[in-house]
């Protein structure tokens, strides 16, 4: 069996542009797996390997590659950096081990790097920080540095200082060690030489390794009170300590450098090897509770000697079948297992099981706790399922997704590709918890929905490339939701005589305002048996199941609370499906007489934009009724932040790169539902009712 502490699981995360994949590239023509380092801007990197990344050069699905570094085996994992695709990141933090935050050296902590940096603390992911682009314009590390302090609230640990800035920059400064790596013109990796720290560097470096030793000591008493003394930490103690740190999310390792020009990539995988955890040394997965979700108290010890447990975390549709990518937190598995899907409550056998790079693959035989690999053709498994021992069932914690802000309205271009359409969503549906598919019952139009345009954009591209389904795509379309606003008691006695038994339930109720994020509450103080007890679930399921259409425009319903508190019955006619059928009518009677309210979808947006154009940003954000929240001054820009309604931000970086002469970027995720002013939500009613009236 495998040294696990020799495995290192990573993901390497940051903002759009920030130079993830490339900095991916580079770790892999470090490490030997590829011998021609292919380039985003030319549509060529190894893990975008997608034709709608080629061309737009962006990540769109996490991709899993392996690679071994001076005796250690590293599973990379590249992830997006568009929000829209957030929920890549989010899986990938959830199955490892540690992690590296990539950040512009010009551009600095932006949006999207602090969502994702949340997801990591989330996921109490250990971290190192690569400070990329020093060769570019306006690069200035320090100034990255004070921003991971001040926005990420984090404690970034110095590593290594960069020798000379933008089109100077030569090398970097190992802090601990107190050398200076630099590098020749040749742009290649290994083309470096160790020297002296140049003079003018000296007083800076000795500063930097003080408060690198101050803060590493801290980790261990002994060392700290010899180091009071005036006893100087041997490099290996100190590594210790850092070591001890990183995991322990103290602080994190902070290295500088430039990926496209080769420059400071080989102490950044050095400290992969030196500073995050192997496997074994992370907080194990707890288990669950199958019925109620809760932690058992149980966890998934990283050991090959402990029974199977595995958590599927992505699901790929390619030209060779279904994979799903599995992270094994323990025990073993070989080709020709049966194993258990706890959620499904069904075995299937292990075919072929592949180790990946991006899409070449390694066939394997058996595969050991802390190893990410992909099992083909698996049937019916989603992402989060648990797979286990059929004799030691268990669940690992699941995964929670962000639900979809944004629908459109689809229809294949010719009547007989309805079918084809059908099966190729569903696989992507598969693939991705944040899509999802619905049928209008009234229209029969299909809805797809999704957590940006750029998201929907790329799906209709993929089921028209890939699976050669041609879409006919409607308006996008904005999530509402309704609310109601005053407290309403009321009565509701449904009635019917038709020859033998008849139906009979009489509720006396209230339904009022629920507090925000509520949703559904129901309860019953009723007494003396006017209303039997086994009534109470029927009565709570007619209410529940009208709670899909509101009385304005028949958007789902929000936030509301029932209370019922007296009825009568009659001892032949009254059924659970009489008071089901009375709890549906009092809905309808009573809902429009409590004051019912639209809400909309307010997103929390983060626009960054040139100084000179801060005015017009703003304008143009008020008039989208949007609040501004806060606006600071960066370097490079102003960032200003502020909850838009999404209904008014369909198109938005079309116009945001107009006014900014195409140098404007924004994030958006959603924050909360909230009231829509009247002359916005009548035009909705309006529509919805006009709808209605064409079916």
């Amino acid at each position: 069996m495998a040294d696990l502490s020799l495995y290192r699981n990573i993901g390497i995360f940051a903002h759009v542009d920030a130079g993830k994949t490339t900095t991916t590239e580079r770790i892999l023509k470090l490490t030997g797996k590829i011998h021609k380092t292919g380039e985003v801007h030319d549509g060529e990197s190894t893990t975008d390997f997608m034709e709608q990344e080629a061309e737009r050069g962006i990540t769109i699905q996490s991709a899993a590659v392996t690679c071994f570094w001076k005796g250690h085996r590293f599973n990379v994992i590249d992830t997006p950096g568009h929000v829209d695709f957030t929920v890549e990141v989010y899986r990938s933090l959830k199955v490892l081990d540690g992690g590296i935050g990539v950040f512009c050296g010009s551009g600095g902590v932006e949006p999207q790097s602090e969502t994702n940096w949340r997801y990591a603390n989330d996921a109490e992911v250990s971290r190192l920080i690569f400070v990329n682009k020093l060769d570019r314009m306006g690069a200035d590390f320090y100034r990255v540095v004070d921003q991971v302090k001040k926005v990420l609230a984090a404690n970034p640990l110095v590593m290594t200082l960069p020798i000379g800035i933008e089109d100077d920059f030569k090398g970097v400064v190992d802090v601990l060690t107190q050398k200076a790596y630099i590098w020749d013109d040749s742009g290649l990796p290994e083309n470096y030489e160790v020297v002296d720290i140049p003079e003018d560097m000296k007083e800076k470096a000795a500063e930097y390794r003080e408060m690198l030793v101050e803060t590493a000591v801290e980790q261990d008493d002994d060392l700290m009170m010899a180091y009071m003394d005036g006893e100087e930490p041997s490099i290996e103690d100190l590594k210790r300590c850092i070591r001890k740190g990183t995991r322990d999310l103290a602080f994190f390792p902070t290295f500088c450098g430039s990926a496209f020009k080769n420059k400071g990539v080989q102490l950044v995988l050095d400290a992969v090897v030196d500073y995050l955890p192997a496997p074994t040394e992370v907080e194990p997965q707890p288990l669950t509770d199958e019925a109620t979700g809760e932690p058992t108290g149980e966890v998934a010890t990283v050991s090959a000697d402990e029974p199977f447990r595995a958590l599927a975390f992505k699901i790929m549709d390619d030209r060779f079948g279904a994979l799903t990518f599995v992270r094994i937190y323990s025990g073993k598995l070989n080709k020709g297992d049966t194993i258990l899907n706890s959620a499904t409550g069904k075995t299937e056998r292990i075919g072929r099981m592949v180790e990946m790079n991006a899409n070449d693959r390694t066939e394997l035989q058996s595969a050991q706790a802390g190893d990410i690999i992909a099992i083909v053709g698996m049937k019916n498994v989603q992402t989060g399922h648990t797979l286990c021992d059929p004799k030691k069932p268990c669940t690992l914690e699941p995964m929670i997704f962000p639900e979809p802000v944004i629908s459109i309205a689809v229809q294949p271009k010719d009547k007989g590709s309805t079918e084809k359409m059908g099966i190729a969503i569903g696989k992507l549906v598969a693939e991705d918890p944040t899509f999802q598919v619905e049928t209008d019952e009234d229209s029969g139009e299909t809805i797809l929905k999704g957590m940006g345009e750029l998201h929907l954009d790329i799906k209709v591209d993929i089921l028209k490339r890939t699976y050669g389904v041609e879409l006919i795509v409607g308006q996008p379309q904005v999530a509402y939701r309704e609310t109601i606003t005053k407290a309403v008691e009321d009565s509701y006695t449904h009635k019917k005589q038709s020859g033998g038994s008849g139906q009979f339930g009489k509720i006396d109720y209230r339904i009022r305002p629920g507090e925000p994020n509520s949703g559904f509450n129901f309860k019953s103080v009723v007494v003396g048996g006017n209303v039997p007890k086994e009534f109470f679930p029927a009565i709570e399921k007619g209410f529940a199941g009208m709670m899909d259409k509101g009385p304005l425009a028949g958007f789902p319903v929000l936030d509301v609370e029932v209370e019922l508190f007296d009825g009568s019955y009659h001892a032949v006619d009254s059924s659970a499906i009489a008071f089901e059928i009375a709890a549906k009518g009092a809905f309808r009677q009573t809902m429009p007489k409590a004051g019912p309210q639209l809400l909309e979808p307010i997103m929390k947006v983060d626009v960054f934009t040139p100084e000179d154009h801060v005015g017009d940003v703003i304008g143009d954000l008020n008039r989208r009724r949007g609040m501004i929240k806060d606006q600071e001054a960066g370097a490079t820009g102003v960032r200003v932040k502020a909850d838009v309604p999404l209904a008014e931000m369909f198109g938005y970086i079309g116009q945001l790169r107009t006014m900014t002469s195409g140098r404007g970027q924004f994030s958006m995720e959603f924050s909360h539902y909230s009231a829509c002013p009247n002359n916005v939500a009548e035009a909705v009613i309006a529509d919805a009712k006009a709808k209605a009236e064409k079916k």
